[in-house]
């Protein structure tokens, strides 16, 4: 089955998406494509790829139940994590490279280089994205940014068990 709208089948049914297709949402620079929501895996995880130009550090946050994964399909990202013993750390991702950063740790990311992210999280964490974002009818990282306003990122946040942690500091990479 092919949904040619780029609309997911909302139900656990074999599907295919062409390179493009998806759900795609404008937040700030980037757009981010649901290729695999909750609603396909009867809640189990969920897949979105992020398109990025070079830019700011995304805010530091947690998901408190949330499980998250970067693997970089191009470009570099900067991954920012707090590990378990308190240190702060950071690793340089780039073609090819992996990151994970389970529920409850506090981390943040910087895109350095133009990047295509995939990225897998626990079943429904997906929807953080269009809650906060606006619909896109396309991968487009050239248009103009979209900034939600703080209410509307307060509670996408507040949905999806999340904390912006906005006097957290990083050392220097």
């Amino acid at each position: 089955m092919s949904f040619s709208d780029g609309s997911l089948p909302g139900t656990p049914v074999p599907y295919f998406l062409r390179n493009g297709e998806g759900e795609h949402e404008k937040v700030f620079a980037d757009t981010f494509t649901v290729l695999l929501s909750a609603d396909e895996t009867g809640g189990q995880f969920g897949m979105f790829t992020a398109t990025c130009p070079a830019g700011d550090i995304i805010p530091t946050h947690a998901h408190e139940d949330t499980h998250e994964t970067f693997y970089v399909v191009e470009g570099k990202v900067r991954v920012y994590v707090q590990m378990p013993d308190g240190e702060k750390t950071s690793r340089l991702l780039s073609e090819g490279d992996f990151g994970f950063v389970p529920a409850g740790a506090a981390h943040a990311y910087r895109v350095e280089t133009a990047a295509r992210i995939l990225g897998v999280a626990s079943g429904g964490f997906e929807r953080f994205f269009q809650m906060m974002g606006t619909p896109a009818a396309s991968i487009d990282t050239q248009g103009p940014p979209f900034i939600p306003e703080f209410p509307r990122m307060r509670a996408a946040a507040e949905a999806h068990n999340m904390t912006f942690m906005p006097d957290f500091d990083w050392p220097e990479a």
